[in-house]
């Protein structure tokens, strides 16, 4: 699935016994940290840098776009499993369909798309599709509703809108949990489908290549010790990617080095990340993240990254990056259960990895183990 192959993962021949579980206890708690930290930043960050409501923080836009590319992307893998193909754009353009159809949009445009049952089966289905939150409308995704709304999916060659926006970003982050960034192959095969998932909604190719460098860097905070060194290790493998304009690539860096000479400083994030656009969530997020990158310091940036101009996009990419490489565990406790959808997002992460360590609902030539599997995640 998204173009691995043998040379792209990283086994685990070699640990012991020990070392086996530690490491994919690690994994866990990154991927957890990832989509919890993306929401807890997002959330955040709607408060443009002022207090922090009382009461349950509410999910963005942002973050369930984000909730239905996991459960999409666990989709993609189920039907990989049982039917041996499988394009994940467009299983994740599905996903983003049911979205669509629980927000209320262009209801029976999404719905005559997809459910061609005559009533026959449920639609939307999947679990996800029963959760309250995701069925209220929580701020502006006018990119994606236009695409969602038109008459085919946006791909690389035929972009469906010419849109610029971070949730091109926000919403590709959790791609990230897929494979391992270790391997040297990892940004070389992963960038054209990444482009393509970004490209469903939208189509500019700047907001495509941002998504492409926020994964690539979430990637890397997953298997480091230190967010400063993820960030140096995923610019360096980025550099490899013939196709990654070289302007952009170049204020990473720069964004990388100002957060270690002038760390935390609101004129140059502000600078950074000027508006709501793609490459300003991803350049304003290294920074504030990188600015205060230590396990103890991650509500300070968060905080900190809320007062940028557009204080959602930075605090999602910063959160994304915080949790991916200090993990769960190291969110601030009393903004985390307090987000409404942080059992959901808690609950997808680790069905992600499931999925892909040891396929709960079986194969084409295999029976699952969880008898309800499929039911929670259809594969089509």
């Amino acid at each position: 699935m998204f173009d691995t192959d043998e040379g792209d993962q990283e086994p685990m021949d070699g640990l012991t016994e020990r070392q086996e579980p530690a490491e994919r206890g690690r994994a866990t708690e990154g991927a957890r940290g990832l989509l919890l930290g993306l929401a807890l930043g997002e959330s955040l960050g709607a408060a443009r840098g002022g207090p922090v409501p009382a009461g349950v923080l509410r999910a963005g836009v942002c973050t369930q776009l984000a909730c239905f590319t996991v459960e999409g992307s666990v989709r993609a893998a189920v039907r990989g499993s049982h039917k041996g193909i499988c394009h994940p754009p467009s299983v994740l353009w599905h996903a983003y369909g049911r979205w669509a159809y629980l927000q209320g949009i262009a209801r029976e445009h999404v719905r005559g798309r997809w459910d061609r049952s005559d009533g026959a089966r449920e639609w939307p289905d999947g679990w996800l599709a029963g959760v309250p939150a995701l069925a209220e409308r929580r701020g502006s995704a006018p990119a994606t509703v236009e695409a969602l709304s038109g008459a085919w999916q946006g791909t690389l060659e035929e972009p469906a809108t010419r849109s610029r926006g971070w949730h091109a970003v926000g919403r590709t982050l959790p791609l990230a949990l897929w494979g391992d960034a270790r391997s040297p192959k990892y940004v070389r095969l992963r960038n054209h489908p990444l482009r393509e998932v970004a490209a469903l909604t939208h189509g500019d190719p700047g907001a495509q290549w941002a998504a492409v460098c926020a994964t690539a860097l979430a990637a890397h905070c997953l298997v480091a010790e230190s967010l400063r060194g993820a960030a140096g290790d995923a610019l360096a493998a980025l550099g490899g990617v013939e196709d990654l304009p070289r302007a952009e690539l170049g204020l990473l860096a720069g964004a990388l080095a100002g957060a270690a000479a002038h760390p935390g400083d609101p004129a140059r994030l502000a600078r950074l990340a000027p508006d709501p656009t793609a490459w300003s969530a991803v350049l304003g997020g290294l920074y504030a993240a990188a600015s205060f990158p230590e396990r103890g310091e991650v509500e300070r940036a968060l905080r900190f990254a809320a007062g940028a101009p557009d204080g959602e996009a930075v605090a999602c990419v910063a959160g994304a990056l915080l949790g991916a490489v200090h993990g769960a565990r190291a969110l601030p406790v009393g903004l985390v259960s307090r987000h409404e959808l942080a059992w959901v997002l808690d609950t997808l992460a680790r069905d992600l990895l499931s999925e892909l360590r040891e396929s709960p609902g079986g194969g084409e030539y295999e029976k699952g183990w969880d008898p309800y599997w499929l039911h929670r995640y259809p594969g089509w």
